[in-house]
């Protein structure tokens, strides 16, 4: 059986950053991440904008106040605020340790770290490296780890988490290369697995997004909280559903309907395309839906509209955005110096997640807590986002709670002793789930029952939402995963078998699909992203409130927990 300290689930920047503290605070431990890709794969790298604190470089007039009063009503006041005072308080500190470390930032004429705007921040204070930000950051952070001596378990897929009596113990894991079978015991672990965007069919998430930590927590037991509330990024690029970071119009981009028109002043007038996402998605949508849409070859009538970087010029689309150019390049063969890029809402993160204290501590409901089990980033709900997040706020949550959590492990499993995990147990039973699935003769293939689940999941639960269309939604669902036993794997083998993964992150997807749409249904209220055109109104008295959704064959439960209001009173969400 192999042994660590601490075993972390997930190598992207949540998980990398809280690997980097607890061998900062005590570099006597025993760490390990496990990945089921190389770690600087993580989508993490994906993350192009930003990172948002309050250096105050740009705009003299910014604060952490301000910034969380912007995070609390972007969230549309479902944030809880002791848990964004400590993100922004925390944000210019952490910000200045990454550039300690490393971590390349564009910079000011003067050598500061420069700072842009993005969508629902009233400051500049989006701290950006071009259009890849999350991959300066995670690739540093990947290096500090392998000159500190972290165990790296590089494409691993894990299966299960050990919960036994109410405590963490461990994790059982399949080596994708060769199919072996691993059990792992540890002091403490902590799932930083990311979010779930494939539950989807059109997402700007890549692969391996297929929400597994959200999923193993739930098949334990444990509740998911907040977990209908998905994120749809405006500027998904059309048709593929890539996304056009929110980057571009924070350096000046139009979104313009069939008439040429800037449509966002009919709907935030004063931040026009800089509005939050939810606001600029349902935006987007509307105009579709009245007409005012295009095709990418320019008719009318179609199902995009134009992200328009022309007006900006070559100069500064090649030096402020040079990988979106690229991707609109090479995807669509759209030159975005000379053409408008077809762009449509596209789902992008999960607010909610595994619930955790501010500590990282993951939550048995509203009042106890897990012993030895530990979340943070976009897999965790902390709920700093709320009902909806605001673009560069995703960076800084992964660091800042990264570097706590990290913190409160090194502490919390001093004079702990590994706990007690019977190895062949976990063992053959995780030889007799992949067996299992060798063994079917079913009718389906994998890839055919996921497209149906992710096009189900799209028509039934996107970016409007109504009681009776999420009803059929479910029923569907339910069907869809009858078929699961009946999923066939051509591939019988055990070398980098990706079918067996595949299987078991379908799965997952399913679990936690069916709890996005149990959820949404029993919110009946329109909340940032979660858009009711049946309860079109806010509903302060009835939900404000985080969802505490628990998992079992049978269905979901529901429960709820209050919002942490601790600053700023809730009020009507204008902009």
């Amino acid at each position: 059986m192999i042994e660590h300290d601490v075993m972390i689930v997930g190598g992207g920047l949540a998980g990398s950053r809280a690997a980097l503290e607890i061998i900062r605070t005590d570099p006597t431990l025993n760490v390990a991440v496990v990945a089921k890709t190389h770690p600087i794969r993580s989508h993490s790298v994906a993350a192009q904008g930003g990172i948002a604190a309050s250096l105050k470089n740009v705009d003299s007039a910014d604060s952490w106040e301000a910034h969380a009063f912007d995070t609390v009503k972007g969230a549309d006041y479902l944030a809880d605020q002791d848990a964004v005072e400590l993100l922004t308080r925390e944000a210019p500190d952490v910000v200045i340790d990454l550039e300690h470390m490393g971590v390349l930032f564009s910079r000011l004429p003067d050598g500061r770290i420069a700072q842009r705007a993005f969508g629902g921040h009233a400051h500049n204070r989006t701290c950006y490296a071009a259009d890849k930000t999350g991959h300066a950051i995670l690739h540093e952070l990947v290096c500090n780890l392998l000159s500190r001596g972290v165990t790296i378990y590089d494409e691993w897929y894990v299966l299960r988490l050990i919960l036994e009596d109410g405590q963490a113990k461990g994790v059982v894991m399949y080596h994708i290369e060769d199919g072996r079978l691993a059990v792992v015991r540890a002091k403490a672990v902590m799932f930083a697995t990311g979010g779930y965007g494939r539950v989807y069919n059109t997402t700007s998430n890549d692969y391996a997004s297929t929400g597994d930590g959200l999923s193993m927590t739930a098949l334990v037991g444990l509740p998911l909280e907040d977990i209908e509330f998905v994120q749809f990024h405006p500027t998904g690029l059309y048709p593929v559903g890539v996304l056009i970071s929110e980057a571009v119009r924070g350096e000046g981009a139009y979104l313009i309907n069939s008439e040429g028109r800037r449509f966002m002043e009919d709907y935030a007038p004063s931040r026009m395309e800089l509005a939050p996402r939810d606001i600029t998605s349902r935006a987007i949508t509307r105009e579709v839906r009245a007409g005012r849409g295009v095709y990418p070859d320019g008719t009318t009538g179609g199902p995009c509209v134009y992200l328009d970087l022309r007006h900006m010029g070559r100069e500064k689309i090649m030096s402020r955005v040079p990988f979106c150019w690229e991707e609109a390049h090479r995807l669509v063969n759209v030159d975005a110096v000379t053409q408008p890029m077809p762009i449509r809402p596209t789902v992008h993160y999960s607010m909610g997640g595994i619930p955790v204290n501010t500590d990282g501590q993951v939550r048995r409901s509203a009042d106890d807590l897990v012993e030895g089990f530990f979340a943070a980033g976009e897999a965790a709900c902390v709920s700093v986002h709320g009902a909806n997040r605001l673009g560069s706020n995703s960076l800084l949550e992964c660091v800042v709670y990264g570097r706590r959590t990290g913190a409160a492990i090194a502490h919390y499993i001093q004079n702990r002793k590994l706990p007690d995990v019977d190895e062949a147990r976990y063992l053959q039973e995780a030889q007799g789930q992949i067996q299992a699935l060798l063994d079917q003769s079913g009718q389906y293939r994998i890839a055919e029952l996921r497209q149906a689940y992710q096009d189900c999941m799209t028509e039934h639960c996107g970016v409007f939402r109504t009681d009776a269309v999420m009803r059929e939604g479910l029923t569907k669902l339910k069907e869809l995963q009858q078929r699961y036993s009946e999923v066939r794997l051509d591939d019988k083998g055990t070398l980098w078998n990706t079918e067996i993964t595949e299987a078991l992150e379908l799965r997952n997807l399913m679990i936690v699909g069916e709890m996005i749409l149990t959820a949404a249904l029993n919110r009946q209220e329109s909340r940032g992203s979660h858009s009711r055109e049946d309860y079109p109104d806010r509903d302060d008295a009835n939900f404000l409130k985080h969802t505490l959704a628990y998992y079992s064959p049978a269905g979901i439960d529901i429960s709820y927990k209050p919002v942490s209001i601790t600053m700023f009173q809730p009020q009507e969400r204008k902009y």
